[in-house]
């Protein structure tokens, strides 16, 4: 646990998003200033977008995914803030949460007062085969990718690791993809605006619209175990595991703690960053944990002067149903080997004790990956500020926290907000 500290302090003042999905006909520009525009409605005392000093842009892959790299100053130029720095930042499905530490510290150094940050990828332009191709390069492309893993290989072998461990069932998995489909229900930004139950009883209207044999599903347990709607994609791993291939843009607009006011009356101060990172999976002696989470939420902890416990909601990195698990436990929510028993009893739902990915997470709103990071800023912001419409949580959120991961978690970024 380090002792560093903020040279200054650091406020949000204004965040929005553009709606997570697939959009044949929108690039990332075109999200990205969907995103931009939002933030802007969401300053509440208005703002000249020339007072911005600094950009930083998350974005994984746009190269890749697009054919279009030096994304940052595009970004720039298209919401009209040339000549201004803009700075691309890649750290995989973590590159939005660290483009925000990288904001916080611009401010904290006390070279900018004002700095937008914001993540975009445009990712359903290939089809899912290239799409799964460019996510492998975020591992470690000479020893695992030649062996046949790929991201939901990696995280089913964390995923087996841990039932191995702690004597966790695929069912328990799925307790976390029910939560999150009833938050992304309520989220009108959310890729998978609909709980799973209602998923089923669409495919079962669907299938009697075209005169077939309806499902005999009764439940959502009887859905997510038929092979046919739910398929194995990596054992233990089915398909309402894995968080969607996304389209989507978010942004924040940062500010020195003492302009804060200028901007807004109800500002969400970023009071804790923590980062670090970690070997390849290969590498590790234990699957069932990430350390570079841990350490990351340690640091952020320590700089906020707070402790998990001290936290009342998060949205957490649950690229997999697997991660939110093991991410609870990283962060010290739970004890390690607990956490899916704490799904299981609803202490992570919306209602419960310790409220886990509201907006839907990943896993319903969507995963684009170099906006994710972002995206969950941006879900902190409404829920502190009692705006986040039919999923506000039931009680008064003064303090919460973002976790966000690349890879395998290589790399892991935590920030702790508070409203003053």
């Amino acid at each position: 646990m380090s002792n560093r500290k903020l040279g200054r302090g650091v406020a949000m003042v204004g965040a929005g998003m553009c709606k997570f999905g697939a959009f044949a006909d929108k690039s990332s520009r075109d999200l990205f200033v969907e995103a931009f525009q939002e933030m802007r409605a969401s300053v509440d005392q208005g703002f000249d977008p020339n007072v911005i000093e600094n950009i930083y842009i998350g974005n994984f892959s746009s190269d890749l995914f697009e054919h279009q790299g030096h994304t940052a100053p595009i970004m720039a130029d298209v919401v009209g803030l040339t000549p201004r720095p803009a700075t691309r930042i890649e750290d995989a499905c973590a590159s939005g949460g660290v483009a925000l530490r990288q904001g916080v510290m611009a401010i904290a150094s006390g070279l900018y007062d004002v700095v937008l940050v914001g993540g975009t990828e445009r990712m359903t332009k290939l089809p899912t085969a290239e799409v799964t191709d460019t996510l492998g390069a975020a591992g470690d492309t000479l020893f695992e990718i030649p062996a046949g893993f790929t991201f939901p290989g990696f995280y089913a072998a964390m995923a087996s690791a841990y039932m191995h461990k702690y004597g966790m069932l695929p069912e328990h998995l799925m307790n976390v993809a029910k939560k999150n489909h009833d938050n992304g229900a309520l989220n009108p930004k959310a890729q998978f605006g609909v709980t799973i139950r209602d998923w089923m009883q669409q495919r079962i209207q669907a299938a009697l619209k075209k005169g077939k044999p309806a499902p005999t599903w009764k439940n959502e347990s009887d859905f997510l175990h038929d092979d046919a709607a739910n398929p194995m994609i990596a054992y233990p791993l089915r398909l309402f595991d894995c968080s969607p291939i996304t389209d989507g843009a978010a942004c924040v607009l940062l500010v020195a703690e003492e302009r804060a006011r200028e901007f807004t009356d109800t500002p969400i101060h970023i009071i804790g960053s923590g980062q670090a990172s970690d070997a390849a999976l290969h590498d590790r002696a234990d699957l069932t944990a990430l350390r570079a989470a841990h350490i990351a939420a340690q640091d952020a902890y320590a700089m906020a002067g707070v402790t998990a416990r001290d936290i009342r909601i998060a949205e957490v990195h649950d690229c997999f149903t697997i991660a939110e698990i093991i991410a609870t436990e990283d962060l010290g929510f739970f004890e390690p080997g607990t956490g899916f028993k704490m799904a299981e009893d609803g202490v992570t739902a919306r209602d419960g004790a310790q409220p886990i990915n509201t907006s839907g997470g990943l896993k319903s709103k969507g995963h684009p990956v170099g906006a994710s990071g972002v995206g969950q800023a941006v879900e902190v912001w409404k829920q502190m500020r009692g705006q986040a419409g039919a999923r506000q949580v039931n009680r008064d959120v003064p303090l919460a926290l973002t976790h966000n991961v690349g890879g395998t978690g290589q790399t892991a970024v935590v920030h702790v907000y508070e409203r003053k």
